[in-house]
């Protein structure tokens, strides 16, 4: 009985240690930082995946083939419809720019394959001296 009188006085002056102790601010509470642990991680080299990048060779990427540019007026552009043509800085034996996003990387032909549009690469572009030639 004694152990339980003891516990109630304890409880009670929680309570008022609770109360008399004045709650912080809303504007406080705001601006206080908590520390955070974070768990370390062993370094052991895996990748996850065992160091594979496979599932990377089957994604798709665009590239854009130009043959050419020219500039002309906006009064010009507006004026333009079906039949009208526009004549690109690159003669017809000058080859075209293979670009990956806005990076050139690559030179070639234009030919045709099946009915369609395709491109022979002549020259890989960033390597050293000796680049690919096909």
């Amino acid at each position: 009985m004694a152990e339980t009188t003891e516990a109630t006085e304890e409880k009670s002056d929680q309570k008022q240690d609770q109360e008399s102790t004045p709650e912080p601010k809303q504007e406080d509470s705001k601006t206080q930082a908590q520390p955070v642990e974070f768990a370390e991680v062993p370094a052991t080299g895996d990748t996850g995946a065992g160091g594979s990048i496979d599932v990377l060779l089957d994604v798709g990427i665009s590239i854009t083939v130009a043959i050419g540019q020219t500039e002309i007026p906006v009064r010009r552009l507006l004026q333009l419809g079906p039949g009208s043509v526009l004549e690109l800085d690159k003669s017809i034996d000058e080859p075209a720019d293979l670009y990956l996003r806005d990076t050139k990387f690559a030179t070639g032909t234009i030919v045709v394959v099946d009915g369609r549009f395709a491109i022979k690469i002549k020259q890989i572009l960033g390597l050293d001296d000796s680049a690919l030639e096909a």
